[in-house]
């Protein structure tokens, strides 16, 4: 049959009438969709509504994008990499700083949103950002493409989520590689997303 295609926010995706149901004129209908190219899946709820006289498909409306799916505890988004944390939001900073400094790094401020914003009346769940860097690993990404240093130094997010998980957050090398159209780098790019990687997950584990 004739391939129906679906846009969401997630990029576009392909499917067979006859895959979806048709139990009455109108329906929702929960697929899982997979991205090979986010390396990602989501729940997607498409509202399906069916021509009766010509018993064919006639429309397919995205209606509703549920649900990020969370296969492992640190995943890639597209533009940043999410790290869960078995610690408190101020414990999770003071192990990342320790680890930061163990590995050479400068740290050049660490920024708690939460208590700026209590100082002005705004309640925020605990929100830290630790800006930290080294020459020796920024240089050679710069040299690389000059405009990504926009971006540098290396920011760690350290927030607790609506359900009251840590989780250290930081920019997807790969995000920053397109960002940048970074081009003939793969070794620099490579080193560091080995070196954050490792730093996220020392501090975040026990």
């Amino acid at each position: 049959g004739k391939e129906v295609y679906i846009t969401t926010r997630y990029g576009m995706f392909t499917c067979q009438p006859n895959q979806l149901t048709d139990r009455h004129n109108a329906e929702t209908v929960d697929r899982w969709v997979h991205n090979e190219d986010a390396r990602k899946q989501v729940t997607v709820s498409y509202t399906v509504i069916r021509n009766r006289k010509e018993n064919k498909m006639k429309t397919i409306i995205p209606a509703i994008l549920v649900v990020l799916v969370m296969t492992v505890s640190a995943h890639a988004a597209e533009s940043m990499v999410d790290v869960k944390s078995s610690f408190e939001v101020k414990e999770t900073g003071d192990r990342l700083e320790s680890v930061l400094k163990e590995k050479g790094m400068t740290i050049f401020n660490r920024v708690k949103h939460s208590e700026a914003a209590r100082e002005v009346g705004i309640a925020l769940r605990e929100t830290e950002l630790i800006i930290f860097g080294n020459p020796k690993v920024g240089s050679p990404l710069m040299k690389c493409q000059q405009s990504v240093a926009i971006d540098l130094p290396q920011k760690a997010l350290i927030w607790k989520d609506s359900e009251g998980n840590t989780w250290i957050s930081y920019n997807n090398p790969r995000y920053l590689q397109k960002k940048h159209n970074i081009a003939n780098c793969e070794e620099v790019i490579l080193k560091i997303e080995k070196a954050l990687a490792g730093i996220a997950k020392a501090a975040a584990t026990k």
